[in-house]
């Protein structure tokens, strides 16, 4: 990695797609250069039926005007997002993301998990790591108090559960786990080798939030760091200091007073204090 895409304390810096929803791909790789963002993550497959995504997958057009703007600038793709395990759950329903991913030379992709029967979910993130390591992707699994993987306690299981693949993944959100029962003890606990990287973002931390409250905080109004009162100072400490940080924020109402290139320098600049 050249000198320009690395931050001057070492630490490397993802422009995540909630960062830059407005964007469609080629737009965030040129936001995330202006602003000193190493990689971009995008959103090629919606996180549900209908919800909002960035669109590439089966555009030509798109995949080429994307390459382009990573040639130019020098910026990666770290991760794409998203494939969710459910009962039904079959890893080649994402092939075509896949594809994209060799693609663009991605490094991840982010994997949630749906399916309330842990030995099989187990399994099919077993077959989904499989399949990933054809194409030189991770398979990053999420913890997300709302879903059948709520903790990190729950990831480090299945991970463990599924034979730990060689590119298997535990990603760390801040926002889930200062809503999460995650302490920083399951923290350190991750093995360096499962951790990729990390997202970061704030919000008021705790426990006693319905699931309507979470999903809403996590789709559309996180707090930028330093706003809430997550500990994210604990956090990033307990977490490897050279993992590269994923800054995800998405504010509808604050973002509506500044444009995708102001909101991303904006994120970045408050980030910098807690990873730094």
């Amino acid at each position: 990695m050249d000198d320009r895409r690395t931050d001057a304390s070492g630490r490397v810096y993802s422009l995540a797609y909630l960062t830059s929803h407005r964007c469609t791909p080629a737009e965030a790789v040129r936001v995330a250069a202006a602003n000193g963002y190493a990689f971009v993550g995008m959103r090629l497959w919606p996180n549900a039926p209908g919800a909002q995504q960035q669109y590439l997958l089966g555009q030509p057009q798109a995949l080429r005007e994307t390459q382009a703007a990573l040639q130019d600038t020098g910026v990666g793709v770290f991760d794409l997002e998203i494939i969710r395990i459910d009962a039904d759950f079959d890893p080649h329903r994402w092939d075509a993301l896949y594809d994209a991913g060799a693609a663009l030379r991605a490094k991840a992709v982010l994997v949630a998990g749906d399916d309330a029967v842990e030995e099989r979910l187990t399994q099919n993130y077993a077959r989904l790591c499989e399949v990933l390591q054809r194409y030189g992707m991770t398979a990053d699994l999420e913890f997300m108090p709302w879903t059948a993987v709520p903790d990190a306690r729950a990831a480090l299981r299945i991970v463990r559960g599924a034979g730990t693949p060689p590119n298997a993944g535990i990603l760390v959100d801040a926002l889930h786990f200062g809503r999460s029962a995650t302490t920083l003890e399951d923290i350190r606990a991750i093995p360096r080798s499962l951790l990729h990287y990390a997202q970061i973002c704030d919000a008021e931390a705790g426990t006693g939030f319905t699931t309507e409250q979470m999903i809403h905080t996590a789709r559309a109004e996180r707090a930028l760091p330093g706003q809430g009162s997550i500990d994210l100072p604990g956090l990033f400490a307990a977490l490897p200091a050279d993992l590269p940080i994923s800054v995800e924020v998405i504010n509808l109402p604050l973002e509506q007073q500044q444009d995708p290139m102001r909101w991303a320098a904006t994120c970045l600049a408050a980030s910098r204090p807690f990873v730094e």
